[in-house]
Formats: structure tokens, sequence, C-alpha cells
């Protein structure tokens, strides 16, 4: 699936609750679907500066796509990267930088998450477009 596919999967999904206590319940869900990460990937190279709270982001690159794991010890915020995991993760870096993560404003997020969850979903979003960008430029390299 397309990134886009996956964003209208995730807007769909969400569009089944109209209360934001069950959005929020299906964002800690969704955290507690994921795969714990492996203690050695919890090092200081992989936390993402400007989250309150802690939050890894560990990327491999395999086949020419970027395939992403994460852990957060905040409920929501876990579900957060669950989320950006799930539409950007298994694509190519370009995919990833020339993506317009629409699906963030349109399942309410943005409005809806105080200004210091906002400013880590942000980071993380960040977080993956560098990885991206630095697998992107080993590929150049290569080519």
């Amino acid at each position: 699936m397309c990134i886009d596919e996956l964003q209208d999967e995730v807007i769909e999904e969400f569009s089944d609750f109209t209360d934001w206590m069950d959005k929020y319940q299906l964002l800690i869900d969704l955290g507690n679907d994921m795969e714990p990460l492996e203690e050695k990937y919890k090092t200081e190279s992989n936390l993402i500066n400007g989250c309150q709270s802690r939050v890894w982001i560990h990327a491999d690159y395999n086949d020419g796509k970027l395939f992403f794991k994460a852990e957060s010890d905040a409920l929501i915020v876990k579900g957060l990267i669950a989320l950006l995991l799930r539409v950007l993760g298994g694509h190519t870096p370009q995919e990833i930088l020339d993506a317009d993560l629409y699906f963030i404003d349109r399942i309410g997020l943005r409005e809806h998450l105080s200004p210091t969850r906002s400013n880590g979903l942000l980071a993380m979003v960040k977080q993956i477009r560098v990885y991206a960008l630095a697998f992107k430029a080993k590929e150049d390299a290569q080519a």
C-alpha cells in the first residue's frame, strides 16, 4: 500500500469514533500492540529530542526501504509513534520525504493533543525524515 492509502485507512479507522476518549483509547491500543523495542536500541542516538516523554526510534534499511522500530514510556505517545510507523514504515526514503502527512490533521490530532505532545509528534516526524534523508544520501552516493 502507498503512504496515502495507509493514511486513508487510519482516517477511516478513527472516523468510527466521535468521542475523543474513544480515540485516545484507540491510540493506547495501537501502542500496546507494538512489539517492544529491544534494549540494545534504547540508546541516546535513538532517543528523540523535543519529546516530553522518552521515545526511541530505530531505522533499518532493507531492499531500498526503511523499516522502523520504536517505543515510548508514555501510552498515548506510544500510540502516536505506532501510527507514524504504520504509515511510513516499509517505504523508500524518497516516498517518506515526499509524503504529506495529512492524516494528522484529518483525525484531529493537532487540535486534541497538548502542546507538548504536538511538539513531540513533530519531533518524531522530523526524526523519521532525518533517517530517510540519511539513507537517501547513502543511496545517491552508491549510485
